[in-house]
């Protein structure tokens, strides 16, 4: 499949145009194309063949002429026009926050700067900072960027490491004598990014498994190849990681998995407690004296010290130890007790899908209800929905709803905090909707802590959506003191949203975490801008695990009934 090599193509050609300063709708345009096609789930060279490009939504006459294009000469002339003159390391620097296309212009037009070695040296000497309407504040904004970009690429976002370890797993299931296998480390921890990506193997004849393993396609080199170890670097269209399996004897299968699933700090505080009960805990048991008394499942290991098996994303020593011997240790949310998703966007706004797909999508996933949130009018460069609009678009909610069973499709919106801190629609309009979802798009440094808390003063607003508006792979987030924001949810009874969009995962475990203790409901939404995103939902559940969220603190596990009992929504 070329889905994702089109997809980097389309996603170049809006890098160039917007440094090179072409009209916003048209970088637009490219970005869509590039979000809709690295999520198509269809071979794209197959539609090619059989005249469907047009059929898949949200890809017009010109995009589908580029792929056609593409897929017969392998070629795209408008690649090679948009890129004359730029190279692929000049515009990786637009994913460095507070450095815009303007100002990198700047610096590619006065100070010869081609690539972050360059970029790093203007600022370190001052050059930068000297040129005209830049300044040391603006400079050291950059510099703070270009740290974060350089921590992002250093680590790889939870959602590709998930797919690319659970591909390697399903390769390595038919190695010869292999009889367990899961991952380990941070990524079975679920954390926002991993490092490498760790699995851990119990089987015969460790050598025939880890031969097995090396012959993994997408291996670019072979880092290690011996009796009981494997390690190979793994090429993807975005990423280069390396991936490392460790064979062990099935007797020490579950000490070995407590083990390397970590986290250190969790196991020094296991190791702290056998000490104290006259035990030892390794990678290869549970011993007393010399006797093992424990190591072939996790759960035994746990128990052997009086203990119940801590889930995975719980082992951070933030307490659960204690809680654990306390018995006050939380029953976490899981993975099937999300009764609906409350952030999606449709073809009214900047998502691929219609009304009707995204429910049909949801009814799949066994949901009860959806929120369609597309933007509110201000978000113009996301296709916004004016007053007109949305009537519009809840007339189509209506038909749809008539043609469906099984599914509660409400009337919503994601409505903009302005910068003057008032909403994007006026309380007539907020009345109105099922559920009312306010954000901030604009304006990031501009009063957002006092923004938000003017829209969670206003009665017709739910839910306050990525709160603290961090991207994690090129973007900090708002300037906004959290704590006031949660200490005025809490006093209006406001919801929070952990969004699950992997790139955002706002709020971060910890501050959900603070939200629980607060007292304040949490919704778990995706996000969705097209029916492949409703999976999201999985990254979402698992920051709701590390925060230690049960089914009770997040508002949409509850059946439709209760929901809108809730919401006071109309049935």
């Amino acid at each position: 499949m070329k889905n994702k090599e089109i997809a980097t193509i389309f996603g170049r050609i809006a890098d160039a145009l917007e440094f090179k300063g072409e009209m916003f709708f048209r970088v637009l345009a490219y970005r869509k194309a590039a979000r809709i096609i690295e999520e198509l789930t269809d071979d794209i060279e197959l539609l090619d063949q059989q005249d469907k490009l047009r059929a898949i939504p949200g890809i017009g006459e010109g995009i589908a002429k580029k792929i056609n294009e593409y897929l017969t000469t392998g070629k795209m002339k408008k690649l090679d026009q948009a890129m004359s003159d730029i190279s692929k390391d000049l515009l990786d620097l637009l994913n460095v926050q507070n450095l815009g296309p303007k100002t990198l212009r700047l610096a590619y037009d006065k100070l010869n700067v081609r690539n972050l070695t360059d970029l790093k040296k203007v600022i370190a000497n001052g050059s930068l900072a000297n040129q005209f309407r830049m300044g040391e504040k603006k400079v050291d904004n950059i510099s703070k960027g270009i740290q974060l970009f350089e921590q992002a690429r250093a680590r790889i976002p939870i959602n590709i490491a998930l797919q690319i370890s659970e591909q390697v797993i399903t390769y390595l299931k038919k190695a010869p004598g292999l009889t367990d296998i899961n991952a380990s480390g941070s990524l079975r921890r679920m954390k926002e990014t991993i490092g490498d990506i760790d699995i851990l193997v119990a089987g015969k004849n460790g050598k025939k498994i880890v031969d097995y393993f090396v012959k993994l396609p997408g291996v670019i080199q072979i880092l290690a190849s011996g009796d009981t170890k494997g390690s190979v670097m793994i090429q993807t269209d975005e990423h280069t990681l390396q991936v490392d399996i460790r064979i062990v004897d099935k007797n020490s299968y579950g000490a070995a998995l407590q083990y390397f699933t970590g986290s250190k700090e969790h196991n020094i505080r296991i190791r702290s407690l056998a000490k104290e009960k006259g035990l030892k805990v390794s990678e290869y048991g549970v011993y007393k004296g010399r006797k093992r008394i424990a190591g072939k499942t996790e759960t035994g290991v746990y128990q052997a010290l009086g203990l119940p098996c801590f889930a995975p994303e719980l082992r951070e020593d933030r307490g659960e130890v204690q809680a654990a011997l306390e018995k006050r240790l939380p029953k976490l949310i899981n993975y099937h007790d999300i009764k609906g998703d409350l952030q999606m966007h449709t073809t009214y706004s900047d998502g691929v899908n219609t009304i009707e797909q995204m429910a049909k999508a949801a009814i799949k996933l066994g949901y009860e209800y959806i929120a369609i949130t597309d933007h509110s009018r201000t978000a113009s460069y996301a296709g916004g929905l004016n007053e007109y609009k949305l009537k519009k678009q809840w007339d189509e909610i209506s038909k749809v709803q008539l043609k469906l069973k099984g599914i509660k499709i409400l009337k919503a919106n994601e409505v903009d905090i302005l910068v003057n801190g008032k909403l994007d629609f006026p309380d007539k309009i907020l009345k109105q909707m099922d559920i009312v979802v306010a954000s901030i798009h604009q304006g990031f440094k501009q009063n957002v802590t006092q923004r938000i808390c003017d829209a969670i003063e206003n009665p017709y607003v739910n839910i306050i959506a990525h709160p603290t508006g961090r991207l994690i792979s090129r973007r900090a987030g708002y300037d906004i003191d959290l704590e006031k924001v949660l200490e005025h949810a809490a006093k209006y009874h406001k919801i929070m949203e952990i969004n699950a969009y992997p790139d955002r995962l706002d709020l971060n475990d910890i501050w959900a975490r603070k939200a629980k203790e607060m007292g304040i409901k949490l919704a778990i939404s995706t996000d969705a801008h097209e029916i492949n995103d409703l999976y999201w939902m999985r990254f979402g559940i698992g920051v709701a695990r590390r925060a230690w969220l049960e089914k009770a603190d997040v508002v949409n596990t509850l059946p439709l009934q209760k929901f809108i009992r809730l919401f006071n929504i109309e049935d």
